[in-house]
């Protein structure tokens, strides 16, 4: 039995899939089953059942279960004693992100950061609030940020800053700049919006909620990946959209998109810095508290 073995078991479990497992490890498939394999033959029993396209723990699974992750937990907790006896911060953070604090914010913080701690490396991965979620509940990422909490994530949210979301049409329409409406007016328009898991589709969603709208009425005409696509959807006349407006405002002052003058808009919403429940690394500890300073 070793380390490697224990995590692979472990993270086939969080994921409840061998290949899944894989890409969060960041190796093949077949290694991952041949670690697991290995595992089991070591121990002499059967830890997983491989059913089709899911897989299930044993009954020797669920005792192994809560000491594979204590040892896990164990050795990442020896790591970052050990890293605290030097007073040099380095390694390599990877941190993800949701799309608005992803290309607006993060970038202009992190200049100061690595030049303060200039033997730390960032990998920033933009993905939507859910995955960003994921990857920290994995381990994949040390850190995140997001624009939305999500329910009954095994996570720390903890709020720095906000943005705010605007809602917009092209600059023909006949509710640009006009007279304030209702979100339960815009029933009947289309709309253009975020794919779900997104964070400004949650918060968008949630004002809708509170207003009397269910979100599922909207005419949604097509459904996009990015705060961009949709400004650039709008901007083609495709129908309505909420961005942030840091996403917006160019384009608002060029003229090739307007606001719809929405009670209770622009919506603002708290950016959250997303943490494991686990203990940071010298360099996320270095991080997080940048990011609580400046924002």
């Amino acid at each position: 039995m070793n380390v490697q073995q224990l995590r692979a078991f472990v993270t086939v479990v969080d994921h409840t899939s061998f290949s899944e497992a894989a890409r969060v490890l960041g190796v093949s498939q077949p290694a991952v089953t041949m670690q697991v394999q290995a595992l089991e033959t070591d121990l002499g029993v059967t830890l997983l059942d491989r059913r089709y396209r899911r897989v299930d723990l044993t009954e020797a699974g669920k005792v192994l279960l809560p000491y594979a992750r204590k040892v896990l937990a164990d050795i990442e907790e020896a790591r970052v004693e050990l890293e605290s006896l030097s007073n040099t911060v380095s390694g390599r953070l990877l941190v993800a992100a949701s799309t608005t604090p992803g290309q607006y914010v993060l970038p202009k913080v992190f200049g100061e950061f690595l030049s303060k701690f200039p033997e730390v490396g960032v990998s920033l991965k933009i993905v939507d609030t859910a995955e960003v979620v994921e990857r920290i509940e994995s381990g994949e990422a040390h850190l995140g940020m997001t624009g939305a909490e999500v329910p009954g994530a095994r996570v720390l949210f903890e709020q720095l800053g906000v943005d705010e979301l605007e809602m917009i049409c092209p600059p023909q329409h006949g509710l640009a700049e006009g007279r304030s409406v209702a979100l339960a007016d815009l029933v009947d328009e289309p709309f253009v919006v975020r794919e779900p898991g997104s964070g400004t589709r949650m918060v968008a969603e949630d004002a809708m909620r509170r207003a009397g709208v269910d979100p599922a009425e909207l005419r949604v005409v097509i459904e996009l990946g990015t705060n961009e696509a949709v400004l650039s959807a709008v901007e083609g006349g495709m129908g309505l959209g909420v961005v942030s407006r840091r996403v917006a405002a160019k384009a608002i002052t060029l003229g090739t998109v307007s606001r719809v003058p929405v009670l209770d808009f622009p919506l603002q919403r708290p950016l959250f810095l997303v943490l494991p429940r686990a203990t940071l690394t010298r360099a996320a500890d270095a991080l997080a508290d940048h990011l609580r300073g400046v924002l």
